[in-house]
């Protein structure tokens, strides 16, 4: 199948696709690599771009059967996430033996918790709406990197050492996380 794709060339080593909120196909491409070797390899990745596509797809129907929230509603998820959120870090906590700093509840498009080389955690407001295993899995996450301040092999134990199904919650937070973050309000 022939693709229209946004070309991108740079100092890179390697040829990525990547299939964007709007369903434009971007090709990043070392300068060297010539027109005819990237059509041949957008030609050979069709059935990963068509799944890509599918992907995007499938979260704009979701995120348009979600009712967008309104400030209010943001507001009140947070009010409740200040009461819910630090009593599963200290669950977790306990389990770990950690001790952690302050815990911040904001409403960001872009992440669902940090973890600060302080010890200090933030946590996203829709987290309130995530099944609590989900939920859980965010907070064991962000409590592992004061263990291990990355995603190497010794944090993913870790985190599989509290929830050995992590892998699952994961997945999950993955297909229908930006679902949630899509109806933030602008």
């Amino acid at each position: 199948m022939k693709y229209d794709y946004i070309l991108r060339r740079s100092r890179r080593k390697s040829i990525s696709i990547e299939v964007n909120k709007k369903l434009e196909i971007i090709v990043r491409a070392p300068l060297f690599v010539r027109k005819r070797d990237i059509d041949l390899f957008v030609y050979e990745k069709s059935d990963w771009i068509e799944e890509a596509i599918n992907k995007v797809e499938a979260r704009r129907a979701a995120s348009n059967s979600l009712e967008h929230l309104t400030t209010e509603d943001v507001q009140e998820l947070a009010k409740q996430a200040k009461k819910v959120i630090p009593l599963r870090v200290a669950y977790f906590a306990d389990i770990l033996g950690l001790e952690y700093g302050r815990i911040s509840i904001r409403s960001q498009r872009t992440r669902w918790g940090s973890c600060s080389a302080k010890g200090n955690l933030n946590f996203n407001c829709l987290l309130m709406l995530v099944p609590e295993e989900i939920m859980d899995y965010v907070v064991v996450h962000e409590l592992c990197h004061l263990i291990e301040l990355n995603h190497s092999a010794a944090f993913w134990a870790e985190v599989e050492r509290v929830l050995p199904d992590y892998k699952e919650r994961r997945k999950w937070l993955k297909q229908n996380g930006s679902a949630l973050i899509e109806s933030l309000p602008s």
